[in-house]
C-alpha cells in the first residue's frame, strides 16, 4: 500500500512548470488585449469617421417624402376656389404577398380579388403578371393618384372579419392634387399649378411661394448606440391667401359676359349661316371693383377655361380641326385662352377717357364748370389737312355744349376745344398723375406695360395728338389702368393700388398677415371728384349711357367706341366704365366688347347692356335698396329694351378719325403682349 501511495503522489516540478507555462500564456494574452484595445482606440481616434461611414454605406435605411399640402385659396367670404386633396398612389409588395400565400393559403387571390374590386383602374391580370414575373419586387404601382374614398373603401374591407389574415402586401403612398371646384369660374385670375406644385399663371403663379409648404421625411438612423431607428419629420402645409374677389359678384359677371355671347354667336348664325364665326365677340371683359380701396371684386373674361383641365381646347374647336393641329399651334391657342384680358392687354379707350380730360382741366383751374362750347361736327388742327369730326358731325353738330352735355354727348368736338386750354404740358402731368403709362403694381403676373404706349410730353405739343389723346385715341391702356384711375375719380381722388389678395392665413386660418389698402397717389380734390360724378351721373341719366342705368339706383358712367387701327376697317371695341350709387359709390363696373359678332360694331351699347346685368344683380346682392316698388321694377325691365334701341341711334363714331401725327407718334407705339389688333 505504501508503494502505491508513492505512485500516485504528483509531481511538484511538473506543476510548477505547466503553472508558469499557464501564467504566461494568461499574460500574453492579456498583452495582446491591452495591444488589441489600444490600437482600436487608435483607429478610432485617428479613421473613426472614415469607417462609420463604410459601415452606414452598407446599411439599409427606408426614406420616404411626406408630400405637404398646398395652401387654399379663398373668396372673401370664405368661398374655396383651389385646393389641394389627398390621393394615393397603390403599391404592390410582391415578396410580402407571395409569401404569406405561403402561410395563409389563399392570400394571394384574396388581395388580388379586393384590389381589383376596390380600385376600377386596376384589373387581376395585371396583378397576377406582376406577382409570376417579378415574385420578390417589393415596390409596384398598381395606380396612381386614386381618390381618398377608394382607399378608404379598400382599408375598411381589409379590416372586415370576413378577410381576416387574407389581405398582404398592398399598401399606399400620399399625395396631393389640385382641385378648382368652380371649374372655369376667374379661370386667368386664379390661374392653375402643374405637377410639383408649380403655379403656371394668375394668383397660383405670382403667390406659389406662400401656397407652398415643406416636405416631410420619413427616415432610419443609426443612433449612439448603433441602433437603426426611423424617425419621422411631418410635413409642414403651404398658406392660405384670401381674396378679396366675391365668388357671387364673379358669377354675375360672367353670366352677363356669357348671356352676351351666346346671343350674339346665335344671332350671327342665324344672319350669316355662310360664315359660321366661333365666338359671340373677339374678348369681353369685365372688371369689378371697390373704389373705396382698389379691391378687385371680379374678374371675368370671355373666352376662358376650365382650372381643372387647362389644355382642353374642345369646346373652341372640333376633333378634326385639333387633328390638323401642330402642338406650337395648339400652345399658341391656349396661351391666348390663359391670358388675363384685364391686366394683358392693350388697347385705345376711346370716349371712357374723356372724364379724364375734363378733370385734369378742372382740377389745374382752367376749367371752372361754367364753360360753354359750340359743336359744329369737327374742329381744323393746326397742322392737321382735314376736319377732326365729331360723332355728330352728320347732323351738323351738337351745338352749345355744357362740360356736363360734352360727356353726356359724348362730343369730341368740345373735348378738343377743352384740351386746347388745359394744353400739352398740364395734359402730360396728369396722364402721369392718374397711372397712364405706368404699371398699377396689382398682384398678379403678365401686367402690360405701356410705357411706350402714350405720347411724350414733346409729341403732345403736336396740336393733332394733343386733340386725339383728347378722346381717347392714339394711345393705350389696360382695363386695370384705367379702371383704377376712374375709382380716384369718384371715390375722392385716392388713387389706390389695385390688389386681390386681402390676407393671408396658415393651414388652421389663422391670421398672418393682413394687407391693407394702399394710396398712391392723390390725383383730385373731393370738391373736382364731387363735380365729376354729377357730370357722369348726367350721361346715363340723359345722355349715351341710359342702357347702362338700373331704376331704381343712381347710376353714372362713360360711354367708349374706339375704331381699331387701322381705320376703315369697320372693327370696333366699345366699352363703358360707370359706378353706383352717385350719392356713395359701392361698385365700379367696367365692360369691354372687342368686335362684337354683329355687322355694325360701333355701339357702346352693348357693353352698356352688360354693365346694366352686372350692376342690376350685383347691387341688391351688396345690400344697395332700390328706391322703387315691385311694379316700377317691372315697368322699367319692359322699358330697357327701348332705352338699348334708342342709346343705338343717338351714340356713332366719327369717320375718318385721325391715327396721330407719323412724324411726331412714338415709333414703338405697339402693345408688347403681341395683341396687334389693339396697337
Amino acid at each position: 500500500m505504501a508503494s502505491r501511495k508513492r505512485r500516485l503522489k504528483p509531481n511538484k516540478k511538473i506543476l510548477k512548470r505547466m503553472q508558469r507555462k499557464l501564467w504566461f500564456m494568461f499574460g500574453a494574452v492579456c498583452i495582446l488585449f491591452v495591444i488589441l484595445i489600444g490600437r482600436i482606440m487608435y483607429i478610432q481616434h485617428t479613421s473613426g469617421d472614415k469607417y462609420e461611414k463604410i459601415v452606414l454605406s452598407q446599411q439599409h435605411y427606408d426614406s420616404t417624402i411626406i408630400p405637404f399640402q398646398r395652401g387654399d385659396i379663398v373668396d372673401s367670404r370664405g368661398t374655396v376656389l383651389a385646393t389641394s386633396v389627398d390621393v394615393y398612389n397603390v403599391i404592390l409588395d410582391c415578396k410580402v404577398l407571395n409569401g404569406n400565400d405561403e402561410k395563409h393559403e389563399g392570400s394571394v387571390k384574396a388581395t388580388v380579388n379586393l384590389v381589383a374590386d376596390c380600385f376600377s383602374e386596376i384589373d387581376k391580370e395585371k396583378i397576377e403578371t406582376q406577382l409570376e414575373k417579378h415574385p420578390k419586387s417589393q415596390y409596384y404601382v398598381l395606380a396612381k393618384k386614386v381618390p381618398y374614398e377608394e382607399m378608404a373603401k379598400f382599408e375598411e374591407l381589409k379590416a372586415d372579419e370576413s378577410n381576416k389574415d387574407k389581405i398582404y402586401g398592398i399598401w399606399f403612398e400620399k399625395e396631393y392634387i389640385r382641385q378648382y371646384p368652380y371649374g372655369t369660374l376667374a379661370a386667368s385670375t386664379i390661374g392653375y399649378a402643374s405637377s410639383g406644385n408649380v403655379g403656371v399663371i394668375g394668383l397660383e403663379n405670382k403667390y406659389s411661394n406662400v401656397l407652398n409648404g415643406i416636405n416631410g421625411r420619413t427616415y432610419g438612423y443609426l443612433n449612439s448606440d448603433s441602433n437603426l431607428e426611423q424617425t419621422t419629420i411631418d410635413a409642414t402645409s403651404g398658406n392660405n391667401i384670401v381674396l378679396s374677389l366675391d365668388v357671387n359678384i364673379q358669377t354675375i359677371a360672367e353670366k352677363a359676359i356669357a348671356d352676351f355671347n351666346n346671343e350674339k354667336l346665335t344671332q350671327w348664325n342665324i344672319d350669316h349661316p355662310d360664315e359660321p364665326k366661333s365666338q359671340g365677340s373677339l374678348h369681353t371683359a369685365a372688371l369689378v371693383m371697390n373704389p373705396k380701396t382698389g379691391e378687385i371684386l371680379a374678374m371675368a373674361q370671355y373666352p376662358s377655361f376650365d382650372l381643372n383641365n387647362p389644355r382642353d381646347l374642345s369646346a373652341y374647336y372640333s376633333e378634326e380641326q385639333l387633328a390638323e393641329m401642330t402642338t406650337e399651334q395648339k400652345m399658341d391657342e391656349l396661351n391666348k385662352i390663359w391670358q388675363n384680358f384685364p391686366i394683358t392687354y392693350t388697347y385705345e379707350p376711346g370716349s371712357t377717357f374723356k372724364p379724364f380730360t375734363v378733370a385734369m382741366g378742372l382740377e389745374s383751374g382752367v376749367l371752372n364748370g361754367d364753360e360753354t362750347y359750340f359743336c359744329d361736327g369737327g374742329e381744323m388742327i393746326s397742322g392737321y389737312p382735314k376736319i377732326v369730326k365729331c360723332v355728330a358731325h352728320s347732323k351738323g353738330g351738337h351745338g352749345t355744349q355744357t362740360i356736363a352735355d360734352a360727356l353726356s354727348n359724348s362730343c369730341n368736338d368740345a373735348l378738343m376745344q377743352m384740351v386746347r386750354v388745359i394744353g400739352p404740358d398740364t395734359f402730360a402731368d396728369y396722364q402721369s398723375i392718374f397711372g397712364f403709362g405706368q404699371k398699377t403694381g396689382i398682384d398678379l403676373t403678365g401686367e402690360a406695360s405701356t410705357a411706350g404706349l402714350i405720347y411724350s410730353r414733346e409729341d403732345l405739343h403736336s396740336a393733332i395728338n394733343l386733340a386725339t389723346n383728347s378722346f381717347g385715341q392714339n394711345f393705350n391702356t389696360t382695363m386695370i389702368q384705367l379702371g383704377s384711375g376712374f375709382c380716384s375719380l369718384v371715390n375722392g381722388g385716392n388713387l389706390y393700388e389695385p390688389h386681390l389678395v386681402t390676407k393671408i392665413t396658415d393651414s388652421n386660418g389663422n391670421t398672418l398677415e393682413e394687407i391693407e389698402p394702399t394710396v398712391l397717389k392723390k390725383t383730385v380734390s373731393s370738391e373736382v371728384s364731387d363735380m365729376m360724378k354729377e357730370y357722369l351721373h348726367y350721361v346715363v341719366s340723359d345722355g349715351t349711357g341710359k342702357t347702362a342705368g338700373v331704376d331704381g339706383y343712381t347710376i353714372g358712367g362713360k360711354t367708349g367706341t374706339a375704331e381699331k387701327l387701322p381705320r376703315g376697317n369697320h372693327k370696333y371695341l366699345v366699352s363703358f366704365i360707370g359706378f353706383a350709387p352717385v350719392e356713395d359709390p359701392q361698385l365700379v363696373v367696367y365692360v369691354i366688347v372687342d368686335e362684337p359678332a354683329v355687322d355694325d360694331q360701333a355701339h357702346s351699347s352693348f357693353a352698356q347692356e352688360i354693365v346694366h346685368n352686372i350692376f342690376a344683380n350685383a347691387l341688391p346682392y351688396l345690400g344697395v335698396e332700390s328706391s322703387l316698388t315691385d311694379e316700377e321694377e317691372q315697368a322699367a325691365a319692359d322699358a330697357l329694351t327701348e332705352a338699348a334701341q334708342q342709346s343705338n341711334i343717338d351714340e356713332g363714331v366719327a369717320e375718318d378719325t385721325p391715327e396721330g401725327d407719323a412724324s411726331t407718334a412714338d415709333p414703338n407705339a405697339t402693345p408688347d403682349n403681341g395683341n396687334e389688333e389693339n396697337n
